[in-house]
């Protein structure tokens, strides 16, 4: 089925819409895409755990940038972290945690040196490296390019089960349940907890 780019207006809302209705859309990276399974949402204000509460780089980006841009930066000096730009009533992220892979698999294993398929891209650290996404990507359009893009391959994304959570792997405003998941797959990094 022949689905649409996401365009930049589906990004102009509030970070925790846009997370939960990412679910179930599909990231396409050059030859590779897969369904996203996971995500967490992050608000430029008051969230202890998003980059702009103590970095003056990261509110700066936002300034400059439109929604639906990526924000590539290079976490705890071993994984890259790919996130996509929000801004509307609340300007924040959406950082992409997890992705079935559908596309593109064989070089995704070979990048990941990993057969395992469901652990191809169960974090957000291991999903960067299956797509082989770095700080080049840093700023770029995801809303109009087709070979980096999400699409909408649902009829409606709101039908998607999605499970909300606390968000993982942060210390700083960790209880929030901004934390997406589709329910019950078994391609994301980790179990939600209720």
């Amino acid at each position: 089925m022949e689905g649409r780019i996401i365009p930049a207006s589906f990004f102009e809302r509030d970070p925790l819409i846009c997370a939960r209705e990412l679910i179930g859309a599909e990231l396409i990276w050059a030859e590779c895409s897969g369904v996203i399974v996971e995500t967490e949402a992050y608000n430029a204000i008051n969230d202890e755990a998003c980059h702009t509460f103590m970095r003056p780089s990261t509110r700066a980006f936002i300034e400059r940038n439109k929604a639906g841009v990526a924000y590539v930066y290079f976490n705890y000096g071993m994984h890259w972290m790919l996130n996509v730009l929000v801004k509307g009533n609340a300007n924040g992220f959406v950082l992409i945690r997890g992705l079935e892979p559908r596309i593109g698999i064989e070089r995704m294993k070979k990048r990941r040196k990993l057969e395992d398929v469901k652990r191809l891209c169960s974090g957000p650290g291991k999903l960067t490296q299956a797509l082989a996404i770095t700080d080049r990507h840093h700023e770029m359009d995801l809303c109009s390019n087709p070979r980096q893009c999400f699409v909408n391959r649902s009829v409606r994304l709101s039908r998607v089960d999605v499970v909300a959570g606390p968000r993982i792997g942060i210390t700083r405003s960790a209880h929030l349940p901004w934390r997406f998941t589709l329910h019950g797959s078994p391609f994301v990094s980790a179990p939600v907890k209720l």
